[in-house]
């Protein structure tokens, strides 16, 4: 647990599998929604109950023994299930923490599956199919671009992926957005925990009488929690607006001793595979981000028939990026709702390599026996400096090198607080990669 700096949620449960406070076997991460796939297709393929039940107890020992997580993730993979429905099984992941857990569930599926991840990223060329609120949260819009509109028609199962559910607000408002746009009879909720009480399983219970649908729950973990008091932190104590560093790792001074520098790399379009889209974002703050999209992270959709492209670049770059690892001890870090692409690269690159990413959460940092963040740094955002982003639990000499992968460069200015947060990790050597670049003229001056 941990004491989430948010008027609206006072705390968080900070997972050791999901790969974004806490660093993780990167297979760990990846076997998280491989299991939940497991539950899905025992769902909804009740003959292959027997089978499913062995997985799961393959997954559930990968779960809780990293040393196992490879060898067990690799087993469900091998098991090359195929949904044999007459359209495609619908997966949605919501952003920004589950997008690598709704991909690495859908992507257990060999064939007869799509994905698309909701965004909080504006992206003024194109129209949301979709889009909610999500109430608590400190980000409350999503949107959901789907390049074709089959992202969501049709009146097959859709499963919504999130990485907890507490009360199932959230879901019950996409549920709503969907059904008044495209219309169906079934939903499924997974998540790695369900922590609903009895009158939000009633409220579950009265949206299906209301709109004549059945939503089936799956998670890995469900129980019931009691919270008592009232949140009493300041998000302006631990956004860096103040300057005190009492709850940083520690002093710059001392993390910077022995650190060396960052290297940027860029994979240019005619140096990478990656099909991309040329959409250009803007965030609150009017910044206006011409740098293309990847294609397949999921933000946009994609097909089982899309995966073999994609797993063959993933391989593809993570050997390129295995000529720069020099460390014993490597730390993959993907950057806010990019994480299933450098998650899947930190997987590819050996041993001793750990990942996580990013977060939007502010979190309160205190080092205490079983509390769940003990030191972070934050930043603005490069994308929308409006926006704090935060990089929990890397103490000082903790790795030798760090990885950052970016999915878009931003203006070299609006990097420097980014860069800047990074040299206070206290690592040798970080490598910055952006997977799309801005034009020569607009990344003029950036750190090379």
């Amino acid at each position: 647990m941990a004491a989430r700096i948010n008027k609206k949620r006072s705390f968080l449960f900070v997972s050791k599998v999901l790969g974004k406070h806490i660093p993780v076997n990167p297979y760990t991460s990846l076997l998280s929604g491989a299991a939940l796939a497991i539950l899905l297709y025992k769902e909804l393929v009740p003959q292959s109950g027997q089978q499913m039940d062995k997985l799961i107890g393959e997954a559930v020992r990968g779960l809780l023994d990293p040393n196992y997580a490879k060898e067990a993730y690799q087993k469900l993979m091998d098991e090359r299930l195929v949904f044999a429905f007459p359209e495609p099984i619908k997966f949605v992941g919501f952003a920004e923490t589950a997008t690598a857990l709704g991909h690495s569930m859908y992507r257990l599926f060999d064939d007869g599956a799509t994905y698309i991840h909701t965004t909080r990223e504006d992206i003024p060329g194109l129209r949301p199919i979709i889009r909610f609120e999500e109430e608590h949260s400190h980000a409350v819009d999503h949107r959901c671009y789907a390049l074709h509109e089959e992202a969501f028609a049709g009146d097959g199962p859709i499963v919504l992926v999130d990485d907890e559910i507490t009360t199932g607000k959230t879901t019950l408002n996409i549920i709503r957005d969907i059904q008044k746009h495209f219309p169906r009879k079934q939903y499924v909720i997974a998540s790695l925990l369900d922590w609903r009480t009895d009158s939000d399983e009633r409220a579950f219970a009265d949206l299906e009488a209301e709109l004549d649908i059945r939503i089936t729950p799956l998670s890995l973990l469900k129980g019931k929690i009691e919270i008592q008091g009232t949140p009493i932190l300041d998000h302006a104590e631990y956004a860096g607006q103040t300057g005190n560093e009492e709850h940083a790792a520690t002093s710059t001074e001392e993390v910077n001793k022995d650190f060396f520098g960052i290297i940027d790399h860029r994979f240019e379009k005619d140096a990478s595979a990656f099909e991309r889209i040329s959409h250009s974002s803007i965030s609150t703050d009017g910044y206006a981000n011409t740098a293309p999209y990847l294609k397949y992270t999921g933000r946009f959709g994609l097909q089982s028939a899309d995966n073999p492209a994609l797993d063959a670049e993933i391989v593809r770059t993570a050997e390129q990026l295995y000529q720069l690892r020099s460390g014993q001890r490597t730390l993959v870090m993907g950057t806010g709702e990019f994480m299933y692409i450098p998650m899947r690269i930190a997987a590819e690159l050996g041993p001793d390599v750990y990942y996580q990413s990013t977060t939007r959460s502010p979190v309160y940092p205190h080092k205490e026996e079983g509390y769940g963040v003990a030191c972070g740094v934050t930043y603005p955002s490069p994308e929308d400096s409006m926006i704090h982003n935060f990089i929990y639990n890397v103490e000082p000499g903790q790795y030798d090198e760090i990885f950052v992968l970016l999915e878009r460069e931003s203006d070299p200015e609006r990097m420097k607080p980014m860069l800047d947060a990074l040299t206070r990790l206290g690592c040798d050597k970080v490598h910055v990669v952006y997977f799309n670049s801005l034009t020569k003229q607009e990344s003029k001056g950036a750190r090379i």
